[in-house]
Order: structure tokens, then sequence, then C-alpha cells
């Protein structure tokens, strides 16, 4: 958990972190000859039913491998997060639980769930059998996955996931259960669909129950989850136009993974969309999500003061809405509120001596747009880009292609891995277009233990590695640093445990290794009126400097909307992740009554807007405190 500057960049974490040690101790491979997968795994299903009906959860836990195993629980059982290692701590989980699991059956739904004998590690080292599972709470409904292992003959359950999809009683109005849209007969209400819309949107009669702070892709995907739950949900955000926070980022940037990772629930992006997004078709799709989803969005909305009672058990906020150069204010009284601003806080403006001294534009990342336009037969301008993470490089090539003199100045070694590994390696076969349906591939995704996952992306990272080997040598012949991530486990690992320090490359790695784009290393000691100075004595010149500097935790912004009393009260355990591999804060109840952190990219936010809005939902229901 150290983050001291003893430790390499490559294995710092994000303060307070696990850094997750990754799972070695895998079952053998099955030896059998001929595996009907389907009677396996029926007959251990069926073993695990009957123990539930006994209550044995000594024999429920027998039904695991004896310490090489996992149960990862999302909220099934306990309102948490858990995940358990080794049949002492599963016999724990079950005893203690809130929720008595009731059933679990194959989900025979479609033909890519049913058993199937193939890799269960995530890799292909050890062969198992892998099947999706349908369950049953007292209290809700469920989906997960089992990887079975055969050990000494017998077969045994490696790894399970649960995960509550629905409540009973309160389940979603989607497909069978979809509105009726119209109101026959004779009827006490009567406004037309737009009518109730607008008053629904404003607010006119009642209080937000959740007020979600940020109109993102946090804001909007746990806003859809709530508003499906029937959850009264306001979503402000500062700026004028939803997907502004996209909008207003730097001329050209485009999402660097693919369309398969980032669909949103309920509204995938249409088959024909780009595999890459490009900045401004994504905030045109968020205001798209609005409208067809009928979210209730403000814009243009700061919030202030906001307390919190606990006699009361809400929020007292005031929001001031500008609309046309007026100003209204309204206070209400929400029970929950969501900060959706992104898993990142403020942006991370270093303090640099000498900064006034500067003479040229200086800007953070965050307010970048694009190159200043060079006049014709003007002398060539000189930019410096401090820092070596999406955004560094990406505003790197962007002075490059408007002609300028770039040096990206790297601080600690990055992680760099190229979008066609990603999407032909990392990926490939979960999310592509061929593979299984987002919802499933998520499951099989998030149904594997963190440390397990662990070994896989150490496993993939080499592989990775092999096939980017021409631009990777490229880039360290000119003095680019580079790591492979915490415990060599690469870049998703980077972003789980630390929130940065990688480069998903689109082209500036070989603008560097090819020299259009100069690579100096060291810290800066302070500017100078047209530069910089390393801590070396180093000099670079530059007529443009951009601080690619990244972001604070989350935290920051909590304090500065919240204030000190709650923030010491939160503390400082966001993001990253704890012992057991899960993350830490985020998606579930913090410190702070009636507080929810909501943040990550497309594919974190479109799972765990799920688990966040089932428990608001839970509480709102008296289904648990």
């Amino acid at each position: 958990m150290n983050t001291a500057d003893s430790v390499p960049s490559k294995d710092r974490v994000e303060r307070g972190s696990a850094n997750l040690a990754p799972f070695h101790n895998f079952p053998p491979t099955s030896t059998s000859e001929a595996v009907d997968a389907n009677k396996v795994a029926q007959d251990l299903i069926s073993a695990f039913n009957d123990a539930l009906k006994r209550k044995d959860h000594s024999a429920v836990a027998g039904l695991f491998l004896k310490d090489n195993s996992f149960w990862r629980d999302h909220l099934s059982l306990n309102w948490q997060l858990r995940t358990l290692q080794g049949r002492s701590k599963i016999t724990e989980y079950l005893s203690a639980s809130r929720n008595a699991l009731t059933s679990i059956e194959i989900d025979s739904s479609s033909a890519v769930k049913l058993p199937q004998v193939g890799p269960i590690d995530a890799w292909g080292d050890v062969k198992g059998i892998q099947s999706f599972i349908k369950f049953e709470t007292e209290i809700g409904r469920g989906e997960g996955v089992v990887r079975l292992a055969e050990a000494d003959g017998e077969w045994k359950i490696f790894t399970l996931y649960t995960f509550i999809k629905e409540l009973k009683g309160h389940e979603e109005p989607v497909g069978q259960r979809r509105p009726q849209g119209v109101q026959h007969g004779d009827h006490q209400d009567p406004r037309n669909w737009l009518e109730r819309r607008e008053t629904e949107k404003n607010f006119e009669n009642n209080d937000p129950t959740v007020l979600v702070i940020g109109a993102g892709q946090s804001g909007l995907t746990v806003g859809a989850r709530l508003k499906m739950l029937g959850i009264r949900t306001l979503i402000i955000d500062k700026n004028a136009r939803v997907g502004d926070n996209w909008r207003k980022r730097y001329h050209s940037l485009v999402l660097h993974d693919p369309v398969w990772y980032d669909h949103m629930p309920y509204l995938p992006f249409p088959s024909n969309w780009p595999i890459f997004t490009p900045k401004d078709k994504l905030a045109s799709f968020f205001e798209a999500y609005v409208e067809l989803l009928e979210l209730n969005v403000w814009t243009s909305t700061t919030l202030s003061s906001p307390t919190w009672s606990d006699a009361q058990n809400h929020w007292t906020v005031t929001l001031s809405t500008t609309q046309n150069g007026v100003t209204e204010t309204r206070t209400f009284n929400p029970r929950h509120m969501i900060l959706a601003t992104g898993h990142s806080g403020k942006p991370n403006i270093p303090s640099i001596p000498g900064t006034s001294d500067f003479r040229g534009p200086l800007n953070h990342s965050s307010t970048f747009t694009h190159p200043s336009p060079l006049p014709p037969n003007t002398p060539q301008k000189r930019a410096v880009v401090i820092g070596s993470c999406n955004s560094a490089h990406d505003i790197s090539q962007s002075y490059h292609s408007a002609g300028y003199h770039v040096t990206l100045l790297q601080r600690s070694t990055t992680c760099v891995v190229s979008s066609s590994s990603i999407t032909e390696l990392g990926l490939k076969g979960l999310y592509d277009e061929s593979g299984p349906p987002v919802d499933d591939a998520d499951v099989i995704l998030w149904g594997t233990p963190m440390s397990v996952f662990k070994t896989q992306q150490i496993k993939l990272t080499k592989v990775q590695k092999e096939a980017d080997a021409e631009i990777l040598e490229g880039l360290g012949k000119v003095g680019f640093q580079l790591d492979d991530g915490p415990g060599d486990a690469g870049l998703l690992f980077k972003y789980f445990q630390r929130g940065g320090g990688y480069y998903i490359d689109v082209g500036a790695s070989r603008m560097i290794a090819e020299g259009k784009i100069n690579v100096k290393h060291g810290s800066v000691d302070r500017m100078l009126a047209q530069g910089v100075r390393l801590k070396d004595g180093t000099e670079v010149s530059a007529d443009e400097i951009v601080l690619a500097t990244g972001y604070r935790n989350m935290r920051s912004t909590a304090r500065e909307i919240f204030g000190d009393e709650v923030a010491d009260r939160l503390g400082e355990d966001v993001w990253g992740l704890n012992e057991e591999g899960e993350f830490r804060e985020m998606w579930q109840r913090t410190r702070q009554r009636g507080f929810w952190y909501m943040g990550g990219n497309l594919a974190l936010v479109r799972f765990y807007s799920r688990v966040l809005a089932l428990q608001v939902k839970g509480l709102e229901e008296g289904l648990y405190t």
C-alpha cells in the first residue's frame, strides 16, 4: 500500500489501496477424455440445492475446492460486494447472510450459457466446465457463472459468481413488463404524455429521492437504472448541454476503447456505430439517451450548501439554474446524493516555480482544445506536453499534425499497449462483433475473482508485448521509459489500482519512435520565460505548454462540494482495490449516510450502475438498513 517514492512507479497504487497479489494455486486441468458437461453441472447444482434446503452451510462449502476456490458475490446475500476464498470463509459468509439463497439452477436461456468444457482460468491453461446460472434469494433473483474443476477424479467448484439482477415485486418495466403508454376510457388526468413529462422533469409536485451530480456516463447510467426502478431522480450538470463533459475536451479526442466494450444500458450503440467513438459523437448520443429514456436532467445547474440531517434522514440542498441569463433557485430534500463527476476529481495542476514567468499559453489538458493555428511563412512553434499517458500522447499528436515541434516530457514510466492488441487480444471473443451479448460478457468478466483475473492479465501482458514488440523497442531506443503495470499485470490493473499511468497507442508511439515527437525524461524544476528547466538542469524551449498531469482522486471533488465535515467522514479510501479484490467505496454505501460515489469508464458504469441503483431501491423499500 506504500505510495512513497521508493516504490517503482509501475507498482504505485491509489492511497490505501491493496496491491492485490495474483492467484497462482490453480487446480489441475481436467484429465477426463469425455465429459458430459451438462450432467456434471446439473449433479453439482442438485447437491448445492439439497444442502441449501437443509441449511447446511458446511455442506455447501464442501462443494468447493478446499483452499483454492472463490465465491464472488455482489449484493445477493449481504448487500455487499465481497469475494471469499476457501471453504471456511464461504461457510462464515453463508452463516452471516441477510438474504438466504433459496435455489440455484443452470441457465439454459441460450446456447452460450449452457455448461461447456473449456478454459476456467480466463486464459486457457486449465480446462474445466463453465456454466451460467440463475438463482433466487428471499428478496430477489440473480444471475452468475460457475466454473468447475476436476480434482482427484471429483468435480468441485473453482469459482462461483452471484449477483442480484432484480428485486421481487420491483422488477424493471422492460420487455414483457413494458408500460402500456396510453390510458383508455375515463381517467382523472387530462394531460397528454408531453405535459406529464414536463411536470415530472420539473419536480413540480415533489422532491427527488435521489440527486445525481454530473450528467456524464456515470450520472446517466445510474439515472437510467434508478428510473427503471421507479426512483424519482434528478441529474444536474453545470454545463449548458448534456455531453459537454466530452464535447469540450481537446479537439482530436476519440475513445480508445472499442464500441463493443462501451455499450450503455438499455440503449446500446447502433450496429453501424464506429469502433472508436469521436468525442462529439458520444456527446450527441448522451443527449439522445436522455430524451429516449426520459431522464430528468437540469443543465446549467449548480448546488450549494448541501447538509445532511441524521434526524430527518435526508439532505438539504439549494440548486441554482441559469437559463437565458435568468437564475432560479430551488431547495430540495433528497435522501440520496450520488457524486457522478467521474472516478477522477479536480485537475491535478502541479505547483511549479516560475509559472507566472512563462510568456506563452499554459493549459491543463482539461481546458486544452487544439493547437493555436500557425500563420503562413512563420517560424515553427515549439510545444511542451508534460505527462505521458493518454491525453499527453493525443495532445502531442495534435501539435505535430498542426506543424509544431513537440516535446513530450515523461516524468515516470508508462504502460503502453496498442489499440489493436487490446481489441485483437485483450477483448477478442468477449467484447467484439461476434462475441456474446454485452450483458453476458459482463457476467463472464466480473464473474472472475480479481486475483484470478490479475493472473490472466499477467499472461495477456506478455502476449501483448510480443505483438507490440516493434513499437515498444522503438520507444525504448529513443528513451521513452516503459513498464508492465503493477505486478506486470498490464494496463487494466494500472487503471483499477491507480486510475492512470498508461497509454492505449493509437499512433503517437510510432511518432515518438520515429523522432517526430521528441521525448525527455525528468521532472520540471521551474518554468522559464520561454520553456522549462528540468531538475537535471536541462532546458527545453516552448512557446506553448500543456499540463497533461491527470486528475486528483474523486475525494477532492467531494471535499470541494460537500465541505470538510462530510469529506472527513468519507475518508480517503476511494478507488483502488481492497484485500479481497473489490473496488473501494465506489458504487456502494460509504461512511456518510445518503452519499454514494459513482464513476469509471463506460464499461464499468454500465455494470456497476445496476449495483448502486439496487442498493438505493433496497433501502427505499426497507429491505435492509
